[in-house]
């Protein structure tokens, strides 16, 4: 089919009202701020709110602390973000993840950016907001725009850096250029080095797949272009450096990135196709649609076998933007494919490409017939309503089951507030936010847990302590009520641990 009858096919895409659009942008930044104040789950989320509620006490936001102790896994983005709402809102969960439910916004204003850029598709302005619809439905941006986690900090600036080089690929804006290495930066003080890595890697891979050099405009920004990202990046590398020095290169490059992808130091070993599987998961309720837009996709480029593929591809098969999408689907993904150590929110910086490769089939799919344009709109909405659903009933129980914001609770409706908390046969990480500052440590800050009885009666000796609580399986209720050596109460349970009350018999 010709690239006319093509372009007649896009723009016979029914036009929605920009009314529509606009009440569905209002009820997604709704939703992206509901529901936040649930307890903050698992591990990461109370260690890093514990290091911004320290960073915003003590007035010191360049060194990163947690428990007084240094922790420089991390660059500082995200504590910033929750430390400049703990300073504006106050401290609580909702602050928490206020930053990075903005965050989730501005990937999804960042997708709306590149998918309007495009000038190749017809009716570019409704594609960009088919693009939008996907994007702030997609279940690997929902749920991570929830949480107080790193992957979403980063996925926006380095999605907002892709869409300024985009722009400038396609408009030749300088201005855009600029924006390019200005994100950079900002992804560098989000999560570090795949901060500058990705958008290189990602724009080089779009030209060899474009069978084309680079303008003499992007090869003269490698002059001045890496000094913004750099002025960016040094407002706390440079101060960082120069407080800590050889501590600070050492534990935040050499181990937190070097070593963590190069092994299994961190205790996180999946396949190398273990991303192969989590990423297409990260696009529900989308796979219906990005599956055969990959397919297809990938067909049009490497084999343009006969005018069928083309035609299903509506005008996109050979977009710069299609080819632009499978370069940044495919560098994060065997990327972090080869790294030693995986967890599901390494790959969502390549969740933005999978939006844009699923935009451009749905979008032809919408072309074709007016049963698709509405399955697509009934799928968004069923999906915002189910997540909501989920949000408002599901996980907050959920939540109080993880998290041990219900115990030091329970502890606290008994008058112990100000008792040292400690383990028992368990490691509480989740307690750094609500225990803070009453947590026993180690001497290198780690936090201490008991295994014995005899262990717990030996500390109340030799502290002089008259009576601390203890975080225990409940499992081992029985073992700590019924010891010979302490006296134990259990004050509250959250159906999975219980805290005791325990003394020197």
């Amino acid at each position: 089919m010709s690239g006319e009858t093509e372009n007649q096919n896009i723009s016979a895409t029914p036009r929605v009202p920009n009314l529509v659009w606009y009440a569905f942008g209002i009820a997604v930044v709704i939703f992206y701020f509901f529901g936040l104040n649930v307890p903050l789950l698992g591990p990461d989320e109370p260690r890093y709110s514990q290091v911004a509620r320290e960073m915003w006490q003590t007035g010191d936001w360049i060194t990163t602390t947690l428990g007084g102790f240094h922790w420089f896994e991390k660059p500082a983005l995200l504590y910033w973000s929750q430390a400049a709402a703990f300073s504006i809102f106050g401290v609580s969960e909702w602050t928490a993840r206020l930053g990075p439910a903005i965050f989730g916004i501005g990937t999804i204003v960042s997708v709306w950016l590149i998918a309007r850029t495009e000038e190749s598709v017809t009716g570019r302005k409704q594609f960009a907001f088919f693009a939008t619809l996907i994007a702030a439905t997609t279940l690997g941006i929902m749920v991570f725009a929830r949480g107080a986690s790193f992957d979403i900090t980063v996925t926006f600036p380095i999605t907002a850096s892709l869409a300024c080089f985009y722009a400038y690929d396609r408009g030749g804006k300088r201005l855009g250029l600029a924006g390019f290495y200005f994100f950079i930066g900002v992804a560098l003080l989000a999560k570090g080095l795949i901060g500058i890595v990705f958008p290189f890697a990602i724009v080089g891979a779009y030209f060899v797949l474009s069978w084309r050099w680079p303008s003499r405009g992007l090869f003269g920004s490698l002059i001045w272009g890496p000094v913004i990202a750099a002025a960016v990046a040094s407002t706390w590398y440079l101060p960082m450096y120069a407080r800590h020095g050889w501590e600070f290169i050492d534990e935040f490059f050499l181990q937190h990135h070097f070593a963590r992808f190069t092994s299994n130091k961190y205790q996180h070993p999946q396949p190398f196709h273990f991303y192969f599987w989590v990423l297409p998961l990260m696009t529900i309720p989308w796979i219906p649609l990005f599956f055969p837009g990959l397919w297809k996709a990938l067909n049009a480029i490497f084999h343009r076998r006969g005018a069928e593929t083309q035609r299903s591809l509506s005008t996109v098969s050979s977009t710069p933007l299609l080819l632009f999408s499978l370069s940044w689907l495919a560098i994060p993904l065997f990327f972090f494919s080869f790294s030693g150590s995986k967890l599901p929110g390494y790959i969502l910086p390549a969740v933005p490409a999978t939006v844009l490769l699923t935009s451009l089939y749905a979008y032809g799919k919408a072309a074709e017939s007016l049963r698709w344009r509405n399955a697509i709109f009934g799928l968004a909405g069923v999906t915002l309503v189910v997540v909501f659903l989920i949000v408002a009933f599901a996980l907050p129980k959920f939540a109080d089951h993880d998290s041990v914001r219900a115990l030091i609770s329970a502890a606290a409706e008994r008058g112990h507030t100000s008792e040292l908390v400690v383990g028992f046969d368990t490691v509480q990480h989740n307690a750094e936010f609500y225990a803070a500052g009453r947590l026993l440590r180690t001497e290198d800050g780690k936090q201490r847990r008991f295994d014995k009885e005899t262990e717990i009666a030996d500390f109340l000796t030799g502290s002089q302590k008259d009576q601390i609580l203890i975080i225990a399986p409940l499992k081992r209720t029985e073992t700590l009520t019924n010891s010979e050596v302490i006296s134990a109460e259990l004050l509250g349970d959250n159906t999975r641990y219980g805290i005791f009350l325990v003394r020197k018999r």
